[in-house]
């Protein structure tokens, strides 16, 4: 039996709310099989979202894998939020860089900005967006989110973009529809697995607190949960659709997001030299050792 440093964060928290739970498990120079990562996950399913597999390749370069309790998930934004937050806060040395390096396996190379000093946040360049052809029709959306057609609204378009996990991004024509969707899961779940959809994501424009440019709900029944209730590739993916759209102008913004049935999360974005950055800060709630 061996012993990894094992964390469990709240990434995407503000103020009161929760946040988005990822187990982060350091492997420092040890390397798991792919069944062995995906049984951790399996084991963590109904506690977090996703489990992070860390490894520090250099003194400013990690290599990062993501699980959920179903399959490998391609990018997990709020799990790489939580992980390096928290290794930054732990560490002088980290804290004193200023940019460090992530590798994944399925999305290549991106950059982590630290942020902390001045906003207790760290930012994660997205993935390049993808913009893809949209799989389904607005009365097949509207089944598979129980919702009735009108609650779709005809002011935004449908879309489909990748910058991360493939998003299908859905206008809510009004604020109390859209933090009152809940679907069932496995209906949602075989709706996207048949249509080559990793996540949804549903906006609005109006919003709680005036001070966010929009609402954002995100459904990810694929990854074994019904709701993602904060998240960094898809909130990447809206943000490349409020580009297309004309929607944002690419200064700072925050999103808030989440159903009724939470405190809505704080997620923060950005456009810099061309790219869009999402951010947030993270909680360590538990802290020990994980034993394989």
């Amino acid at each position: 039996m061996e012993a990894y440093p094992y964390r469990k964060i709240d990434a995407f928290t503000s103020g009161q709310s929760l946040g988005n739970p990822a187990a982060c498990i350091y492997l420092e120079s040890k390397i798991l099989t792919d069944g062995e990562m995906l049984l951790i996950a399996k084991q963590h399913k109904g506690f977090v979202s996703e489990v992070v597999f860390c490894r520090q390749t250099a003194p400013a370069s990690f290599h990062l894998t993501y699980y959920s309790s179903e399959c490998e998930v391609p990018f997990c934004g709020h799990g790489t939020i939580a992980c390096m937050y928290s290794l930054l806060q732990g560490d002088p040395e980290l804290q004193a860089t200023s940019e460090i390096t992530i590798h994944t396996r399925e999305k290549g190379t991106l950059t982590l900005y630290n942020r902390i000093p001045k906003q207790n946040a760290v930012f994660i360049s997205a993935p390049e967006p993808l913009y893809l052809e949209t799989p389904v029709s607005v009365e097949m959306i509207a089944k598979a989110l129980q919702i009735n057609m009108p609650v779709i609204s005809n002011e935004y378009p449908i879309d489909f973009i990748d910058a991360g996990n493939r998003t299908l991004i859905v206008p809510i024509a009004e604020f109390n529809a859209e933090i009152n969707i809940f679907p069932d899961e496995m209906q949602l779940k075989d709706f996207t697995l048949q249509n080559g959809i990793d996540v949804i994501l549903t906006f609005c424009m109006d919003t709680r607190d005036k001070a966010h440019a929009a609402h954002t709900r995100v459904f990810a029944a694929k990854y074994g949960y019904l709701e993602d209730p904060a998240t960094g590739s898809a909130n990447a993916a809206f943000g490349a659709y409020m580009l297309k759209n004309d929607l944002w102008g690419g200064g700072n913004i925050t999103l808030e997001q989440g159903g009724s049935d939470r405190v809505f999360n704080t997620v923060h974005l950005c456009l810099e030299e061309g790219g869009i950055l999402f951010g947030g800060s993270a909680t360590t709630r538990i802290k020990g050792v994980y034993y394989i």
